[in-house]
C-alpha cells in the first residue's frame, strides 16, 4: 500500500431527471429540499451509494445493506464477530487494546478506514471509535426544484379467497423534474495515515464517483435518470495545502442558462484558476 501523496479535494455534478434522488421518510419519502426550495441529498445517502459501488468494485465493506449482503452475516454485530481477530481482541473486555481494534477493523474494511466507524454492541463492554479521513457534504441543487407527485392506485387482490376484486389503494409517488448537485468532499492526510487509507484507496474511490449510479436503479430512481456529469479531482503535494477546501470548492462557479433549466447543458460552468495546484477534470455528458 501506498501512503497518500497529498491531500485531496474533489467535486462531483450530478443530474436528477425525473426522479428522487434522495426521499425524506419524515416527509412522505418526498425528495429532500431546504425552506429555499433547493433540493439536497444527504451526506448518508451519498456514502451509501459509494459503499455499493466499493462492493461491486471487489471490496469488502462493513456498513452493508440488508439486500447486497455478499458475507452471509445480517448485522454489524455478526459481521465484526465473523472477523476473528477483531473478535478476540474485543472479547477481552476492559483488557481490549482499543488501538488494536482499530487497526484490525481498518485492514479489514474499506468504508471504515475510509468514512470511519462507531463499534458499540449490545453485551460488549468494548466500544471504539474510528475517524475516517473521507468526507461528504450534503448535495445541495444548483437551482431550486419543482417536485411532482403523482397518484398510484391497486388493482389486483393481495390476498386470495374474495370473489371481487378489492377496492383500489391509494398511494402517491414524488421526484422532480430536473435538478443539478453539487457534491464536495475531500481526504485529510492526516487521518488516513492513522486508518491505512491509501493511494490506492484513492484511485478506488475515484472510480466509484465516475460511476456513483450503477446498479442503484430503482422505482424512484429509474435507470439512466441519475447521472454522473462531470468529476472535479483536486490533488494537492502537501498534507496541509496553502489553498483551504473551501476556497477550492468555491472555485467551481456554476450559474444557469435560463430561469427553468432542464439539462446539464441549460448550465455555464466556470472554474477559478488556483496557481497552486490543476484539478483532474472528467466529463461524462
Amino acid at each position: 500500500m501506498t501512503n497518500l501523496k497529498g491531500k485531496i479535494d474533489f467535486a462531483v455534478i450530478i443530474s436528477a431527471t425525473n426522479a428522487n434522488p434522495n426521499g425524506d421518510p419524515l416527509n412522505g419519502n418526498r425528495p429532500r429540499e431546504d425552506y429555499a426550495g433547493y433540493g439536497e441529498i444527504s451526506d448518508v445517502c451519498i456514502k451509501r451509494k459509494i459503499r455499493n459501488r466499493f462492493q461491486d468494485l471487489g471490496q469488502k465493506i462493513f456498513v452493508q445493506s440488508d439486500d447486497r449482503a455478499d458475507d452471509g452475516y445480517n448485522s454489524l454485530k455478526s459481521r465484526a464477530e465473523g472477523c476473528e481477530e477483531l473478535n478476540k481482541e474485543i472479547k477481552k473486555n476492559k483488557k481490549a487494546n482499543r488501538e488494536l481494534c482499530a487497526k484490525i477493523a481498518c485492514r479489514e474494511w474499506l468504508d471504515v478506514r475510509a468514512f470511519g466507524q462507531v463499534f458499540a454492541f449490545k453485551g460488549d463492554t468494548v466500544s471504539l471509535g474510528v475517524r475516517g479521513p473521507v468526507s461528504i457534504h450534503q448535495a445541495v441543487s444548483v437551482s431550486p426544484v419543482d417536485i411532482v407527485s403523482m397518484q398510484i392506485t391497486k388493482s389486483v387482490n393481495s390476498e386470495g379467497g374474495k370473489d371481487s376484486k378489492a377496492s383500489d389503494t391509494m398511494g402517491t409517488k414524488h421526484r422532480i423534474g430536473f435538478g443539478l448537485y453539487l457534491v464536495k468532499g475531500s481526504v485529510n492526510v492526516q487521518l488516513a495515515e492513522k486508518t491505512g487509507f491509501s493511494q490506492e484507496d484513492v484511485e478506488v474511490l475515484k472510480k466509484s464517483l465516475k460511476t456513483l449510479f450503477e446498479n442503484d436503479a430503482s422505482s424512484a430512481r429509474p435507470e439512466g435518470s441519475m447521472e454522473v456529469c462531470r468529476l472535479y479531482w483536486w490533488q494537492h503535494h502537501e498534507k496541509t495545502p496553502a489553498v483551504s477546501t473551501a476556497k477550492v470548492h468555491r472555485s467551481i462557479k456554476i450559474e444557469p442558462l435560463k430561469d427553468r433549466p432542464r439539462s446539464f447543458d441549460d448550465y455555464e460552468i466556470q472554474l477559478d484558476k488556483l496557481n497552486c495546484v490543476e484539478p483532474e477534470v472528467y466529463d461524462f455528458v
